[in-house]
């Protein structure tokens, strides 16, 4: 699968992307992830991608002729091979607080493409003709308030790509199969300074101790 992040900052993700299981699906060739510098599809000799908006207002809105020559560009490249017979082929994102909230279910759907397209916006926002006419949807990872795309650009790269097959080590992992709760580690007794307060000895469990995998599941359903 290819994920491809439309921005001005093209380096702002490196890090993260180069760690951990991102990293090892990229290297198996289970993923491509690239960032694309916004700025290398502007013919403007200062390579000037905002403006000031129309009917007044503070702040620059990024043009839309800088970003619909990006996702054309980047559509016409190969997605990739793909896993199943019906995958449906690419998908263009555009990060907006007036998107859909962005769960589960939407990592799933989104799972099913080739390609995922992003469009990270800053500054006072995208040319509302980017939303109507270049993006297939727009999304928004929570009811707050960030400088620009890329952080739920990220997001949205983790959570689809891990349901990849071959991303994680087991599909056992997954917590949509295998469910959420409190998980412990050695040593059996601790003894911590919790909040503020005095040492306190604290111990896993006796139910995880117990070898009973029968009373331990009916434990963690709960």
């Amino acid at each position: 699968m290819r994920f491809d992040i439309v921005t001005i900052f093209p380096k702002i993700l490196d890090s993260y992307f180069q760690e951990s299981l991102l990293k090892k699906a990229q290297d198996k060739g289970l993923i491509t992830i690239v960032a694309h510098n916004l700025r290398d599809f502007i013919n403007d000799k200062h390579r000037k991608v905002d403006d000031t908006p129309y009917g007044g207002g503070p702040g620059m809105v990024m043009k839309a002729e800088p970003i619909a020559k990006a996702v054309e560009f980047l559509k016409s490249l190969p997605a990739g091979r793909q896993a199943k017979p019906k995958a449906k082929r690419k998908r263009v994102i555009l990060f907006s607080l007036r998107g859909k909230k962005f769960d589960q279910r939407a990592a799933h759907r989104l799972a099913k493409y080739d390609q995922l397209i992003f469009i990270c916006g800053r500054y006072e926002g995208v040319d509302e003709r980017v939303a109507t006419d270049v993006a297939d949807e727009e999304l928004a990872i929570g009811d707050f308030v960030l400088s620009g795309g890329e952080l739920p650009a990220a997001v949205v790269i983790e959570a689809v790509a891990r349901l990849i097959p071959g991303m994680l080590g087991k599909r056992q992992s997954l917590e949509e199969l295998k469910g959420s709760y409190p998980v412990y580690t050695k040593p059996e007794v601790v003894k911590l300074k919790v909040k503020g307060q005095k040492s306190k000895v604290l111990k896993v469990p006796k139910v995880l101790l117990s070898g009973n995998h029968k009373k331990i599941d009916l434990w963690r359903n709960k």
